[in-house]
């Protein structure tokens, strides 16, 4: 799941192909944060060479630090964010969500249905401005489908026992009882989608 808080989910704490993959040198939060000047620059670049909006694709499986990442990205681009752990409808909606990313997020709709985690049902739409800069962060943001519309597609990873502390520590029980249902859905959407290969970067923390 993602690193954010919300009813009936973890709670939280604030929180490639290609040559160039990245390795960060260091471990925790500056380290995922210190590419994010360079990375900017990259988005913008590519945005402007193919002559589209600057769309970044941060994905990676639970505790590799995807919300922490997009929402510096976003910030430092003046982007709009979508944090798939608005839009996963409940504890299997993993799939669902990445389908949503390419015909709700990135499509004509230009936005998707929240999910109400109290209630466990579709809440409100919500619209995104399909001209402006976004960045979208969760397992499940990239994929074969949503990897061409993208400027910048990024992996996180890390090590398979630190990501799990990470994960417990920041969302305690509730998320321990649901790690190997999640687990598994993230194991079958990289089996399926390689996503690491469709990045243009990997980054590790």
């Amino acid at each position: 799941m993602s690193d954010r808080a919300g009813a009936g989910r973890p709670a939280s704490s604030d929180r490639a192909r290609s040559s160039d993959r990245v390795a960060s040198p260091a471990s925790g939060l500056e380290a995922r944060l210190a590419p994010v000047t360079a990375l900017a620059a990259r988005t913008r670049n590519a945005a402007a060479a193919s002559d589209r909006r600057s769309v970044v694709l941060v994905d990676g499986r639970s505790g590799t630090g995807k919300t922490t990442l997009g929402g510096a990205l976003a910030a430092e681009l003046g982007a709009q964010l979508v944090h798939l752990d608005d839009v996963y409808p409940g504890w299997d909606g993993l799939l669902a969500a990445s389908t949503a990313v390419v015909e709700d997020v990135l499509g004509p709709p230009s936005g998707y249905r929240q999910w109400d985690w109290e209630r466990a049902e579709p809440a409100g739409w919500v619209s995104i401005d399909p001209a402006a800069p976004l960045v979208v962060e969760g397992c499940g943001a990239l994929s074969r489908a949503s990897a061409p519309l993208g400027t910048l597609r990024i992996w996180m990873a890390a090590d398979d026992a630190e990501r799990k502390r990470r994960a417990i520590d920041r969302d305690g029980a509730v998320f321990a009882e649901q790690w190997d249902r999640w687990a598994a859905q993230e194991e079958s959407f990289i089996a399926t989608e390689d996503p690491a290969s469709l990045a243009d970067m990997v980054l590790r923390s």
